[in-house]
């Protein structure tokens, strides 16, 4: 998640503590966007595993780990994981765990392209992301990276 616009820009689902999930995402979102200077998770052993730490080192973006405690550095990505579970997980009988990727899917792109916040001047996180967000010369400055744990 990009921070000042509350864009998804890649997600992943496991079920496992593995980095292995978190760093496919992470190498796509520096593949697709432009990388931030800071790169902020939380203390998960997934995000702190030195192959991860590589990944953003070897990409130039700094880390800064959210503190022991500290609830609001992970605000805005728990507040995009309550409303994808309250409006799409909880909602949708899904059968097998398979079908939940295609169904979150299907709530993140609107979230993204539909979805006005009222931080954002009513803005959708696409319109404040391409409007006045990241370009090649003023990329973005900081991200946040979680994971739905099930």
């Amino acid at each position: 998640m990009d921070w000042a616009t509350r864009k998804a820009l890649t997600w992943r689902l496991s079920n496992t503590m593995d980095a292995d999930f978190c760093i496919k995402a992470l190498e796509e979102a520096l593949a697709r966007y432009d990388g931030p200077e800071i790169f902020n998770p939380d203390l998960g052993s997934q995000f702190t595993s030195p192959r991860v730490t590589h990944v953003l080192k070897d990409a130039g973006v700094r880390i800064s780990m959210d503190g022991r405690g500290q609830w609001m550095d992970n605000v805005f990505i728990e507040r995009l994981w309550r409303s994808m579970k309250y409006e799409c997980v909880y909602r949708h009988a899904f059968e097998t765990g398979s079908e939940l990727p295609a169904g979150q899917t299907k709530w993140i792109g609107p979230y993204n392209t539909e979805r006005p916040h009222s931080a954002l001047a009513g803005r959708t996180p696409d319109e404040a992301y391409y409007q006045n967000g990241p370009t090649p010369s003023a990329p973005a400055t900081k991200w946040r990276h979680n994971i739905i744990r099930h």
